[in-house]
């Protein structure tokens, strides 16, 4: 089976290959979470530090990683990065299954922030390179439903796994031999660039409308083959909206508990807000073309009114449509945002920007706690509603953002 890509086709192997890396990108950090609350038992002597680093350390190494991973991709053939972060990512996950101790833990955690950060750019620079045009946002969309998908699962599989041994949720880390194993079908030609086969007769006219639309690439006659102005903007936006829908992660349990709602239905609601994010992907294309140019303004809406209604929510069941909301917005505009990277930048520099953007993503997660206890000690509360209502105001203001520069870069959504 061919898949067109705007450009010709591919094996559906190599989109298979192409969705594995996706898969992997939401897994750091996620084996440690479900056995948190034993570590002080499991390991007695442990100091806070300890287990601070053990949880940190993989996110304070994917950053710098992430940008090195893109760099790389100029100079070294993007497949060879790829195999080196693979081979370390799944050899995190063997060392953890046979590690005993705390200091051999965080030192596993080390190679898994090294190993997932070089990974974590060629997820989207995979797809910039291989399709164009509406090929590209709908598999930009896919993309990022394969990863918040994966998360959901990976996220029951470790907390089931965590009841039977404080060691298994770590077999989540050996996905990566999967992708190992189908990294081969990422074939380039001769010059370094991806190898096509010709489309049939039938789809050259659109594959060559799709060609013309990835032609719309402004670098704003930058040296460095990135329009800086517009990648700074991006990553501002990212980071923004990555800020905003991670009050539902951090602080939703402990509201619910503020109202003496069923703390356990939490993690429904959570896993319910990522499926929500997961949906648009499957249907990105779409959206777009009926949305048009006020995409991001509606997904901005649909972030506010969810953020809402989980504030205001007078019973449990209507945080639910909230979690729905917030997630179903959030899902249309991040995988926007890796589609609108690919055009301030050259081929050969795509790579890097999407790096710089999905930096964000992860800065935004690992700040967002300190700004949000640096808010609550200006306005002197602690209060449990405040996350949601400080984030209800920035979306307000980046929605009346939106609308006010409906027609620049960042905002004008139209697929070309």
């Amino acid at each position: 089976m061919k898949i067109q890509t705007g450009r010709g086709t591919i094996p559906l192997i190599t989109l298979i290959a192409i969705w594995s890396i996706s898969a992997l990108t939401s897994l750091p950090g996620l084996a440690v979470s479900p056995i948190l609350g034993d570590l002080t038992k499991i390991f007695p002597k442990a100091t806070d530090l300890d287990i601070q680093m053990l949880t940190a350390l993989p996110s304070l190494l994917i950053i710098p990683f992430i940008l090195l991973g893109g760099k790389l991709t100029e100079k070294v053939d993007y497949v060879r990065v790829l195999k080196v972060g693979l081979w370390l990512f799944a050899a995190s996950g063997i060392l953890y299954l046979i590690s005993n101790r705390m200091w051999q833990l965080i030192v596993v955690s080390a190679l898994l922030g090294i190993g997932s950060g070089l990974i974590i750019p060629l997820s989207t620079g995979l797809v910039s390179r291989y399709f164009v045009g509406t090929y590209r946002v709908k598999q930009f969309g896919l993309s990022s439903a394969i990863t918040n998908f994966t998360l959901v699962i990976a996220t029951a599989v470790t907390g089931y796994l965590a009841e039977v041994s404080w060691h298994l949720p770590f077999l989540v880390y050996l996905l990566p031999l999967i992708s190992i194993l189908l990294v081969g079908h990422l074939k380039e030609d001769r010059t370094g660039e991806v190898a096509f086969t010709p489309s049939s007769s039938a789809d050259t006219t659109k594959d060559n409308e799709s060609s013309e639309q990835s032609t719309s690439i402004d670098i704003g006659g930058s040296k460095y083959g990135i329009h800086i102005k517009h990648l700074i903007e991006l990553m501002l936006f990212y980071g923004v909206i990555t800020y905003i829908v991670v009050v539902v992660i951090f602080n939703l349990p402990f509201l619910m508990e503020k109202h003496h709602f069923s703390s356990g239905n939490s993690g429904l609601m959570i896993s319910l807000f990522f499926l929500a994010i997961t949906a648009p992907g499957f249907c990105l294309d779409k959206i777009v073309a009926l949305l048009k140019g006020r995409t991001k303004a509606y997904s901005l809406l649909s972030m506010a009114l969810g953020l809402l209604l989980i504030w205001i929510a007078p019973i449990e069941w209507l945080i639910i449509p909230g979690c729905i909301l917030v997630g179903l917005g959030y899902g249309i505009i991040q995988p926007m945002l890796y589609d609108k990277t690919t055009q301030t930048a050259l081929p050969q520099k795509t790579t890097l920007a999407l790096a710089f953007v999905m930096m964000m993503n992860y800065l935004a997660i690992l700040l967002y706690p300190f700004i949000v206890d640096f808010f609550q000690w200006i306005f002197h509360t602690q209060s449990q509603e405040f996350p949601f209502i400080f984030n209800l105001l920035i979306t307000i203001v980046t929605l009346f953002w939106a609308y006010r520069r409906r027609n620049t870069f960042l905002f004008n959504d139209q697929l070309k």
